[in-house]
């Protein structure tokens, strides 16, 4: 078996962050960072671009990212300078790859030479042959044994915080932390939007708004539908005014979430509703900003609330917490599921990533975790929240 090192690329090191700092390049004015995937993918990638644009302040930050995250980044404030969408390549942005669309999109990128691109975007098997034909001056990256080289690697195994995985990177890019979790800002047009369009104020009679999102990329990841309910249920009789939200494919999702929950009391309807599909990711930001509370599995609404300052209840199965759960608890909480064997097959679900291939099952593996103990996290943040009533 190979054994795979941190490759310095015979740089020295200067300092410590999450692991080494190597010494920065010279005459950096243009950086790539490719980090494609979605809204949590980009979250996980933001302190690392943070970090760049400030070791190297003179320079642009331009992130090669999808056309979701490049919305998004349009909608809020953050530290990219520009963004630029992917072409669909294999196990980079799935799709139909178009072989001259390919070649033109790598023509117009190496017409900017950049002097250093950064890859974000898991092992390398396929990210790191595609940064190589930006044509960049430098590149840094991670890397599996199975993966090309770049000019410093670190080795990418697969149980590590993402958050923290990117940040290392920045290191090797000479770039040490900055923040240790991302930070975006909502902007107020899109709040005002929302507002006016979709009648999110608080409602008579109601104080502070809680937002739950039920769904995720991966079912496994996926909180039963009753279980979102029971709590939505019982905050809107507390006197929360309780959104759900998700995209135009969880509308059905965020729906039986509603019903659910006022099934036995319809007099709480109007404390009850669903947003999902109806918001731009701009007034779902801003929706969750100023929200008293976010309760969601572990999924890109999740973490974007996070980044912009909300406080978060998180259901995570306990092998994506590892990879993905936010650091402190004084604004956030998180509840484990601790299967680890699918409960159809057998099979160990702990062994993830690229050493093992999934198992066909999408059986829930935290659906263990009790409606009272997210509800306890949802009392005691909103509690300790210095927002004022009604934020």
């Amino acid at each position: 078996m190979e054994l795979l090192n941190a490759d310095f690329g015979g740089a020295r090191i200067t300092g410590h962050g999450i692991g080494p700092v190597l010494e920065a390049f010279s005459d950096v004015a243009s950086i790539a960072v490719l980090r494609g995937g979605g809204l949590g993918d980009l979250m996980y990638a933001l302190p690392a671009v943070a970090a760049l644009k400030a070791a190297y302040p003179e320079a642009s930050v331009t992130l090669l990212c999808t056309p979701v995250q490049a919305e998004l980044l349009s909608q809020t404030a953050g530290p990219a300078d520009e963004t630029v969408i992917l072409p669909f390549a294999e196990g980079v942005r799935p799709g139909p790859e178009d072989h001259h669309e390919l070649e033109r999109f790598f023509a117009a990128m190496r017409a900017r030479n950049f002097d250093l691109a950064v890859q974000l975007h898991g092992g390398g098997r396929y990210s790191n042959p595609f940064l190589l034909r930006l044509g960049a001056r430098h590149t840094v990256g991670t890397r599996t044994p199975d993966a090309a080289p770049l000019e410093r690697t670190v080795p990418y195994v697969y149980y590590q915080h993402e958050p923290l995985r990117a940040l290392e990177v920045a290191g090797f890019a000479g770039a040490p932390p900055r923040e240790l979790e991302a930070r975006l800002r909502a902007l107020p047009e899109f709040g005002q939007q929302a507002e006016q369009d979709l009648a999110l104020g608080n409602g008579p009679g109601y104080g502070r708004t809680l937002v739950i999102h039920p769904g995720a990329t991966d079912p496994r990841r996926r909180w039963p539908a009753e279980r979102f309910a029971a709590v939505a249920r019982r905050a809107a009789d507390d006197g929360f005014r309780v959104f759900v939200v998700g995209d135009s494919s969880e509308k059905e999702l965020a729906e039986t979430v509603v019903e659910l929950a006022v099934e036995h009391d319809p007099e709480l309807r109007p404390a009850v509703g669903s947003l999902a599909g109806n918001l731009s990711l701009g007034e779902l930001a801003a929706l969750l900003a100023g929200s008293a509370v976010v309760v969601a599995n572990d999924s890109g609404p999740r973490h974007l609330a996070q980044a912009l300052g909300a406080p978060t209840v998180g259901i995570y199965w306990a092998g994506n917490a590892i990879n993905a759960a936010p650091l402190g608890r004084s604004r956030h909480r998180v509840r484990l599921g601790w299967v680890t064997r699918c409960p159809v097959c057998g099979v160990d679900v702990t062994q993830v990533g690229w050493t093992a291939p999934r198992c066909p099952h999408d059986e829930s593996t935290v659906k263990a975790v009790e409606p009272s103990e997210v509800y306890e996290d949802v009392l005691q943040l909103t509690a300790m929240s210095p927002l004022p009533h009604g934020r």
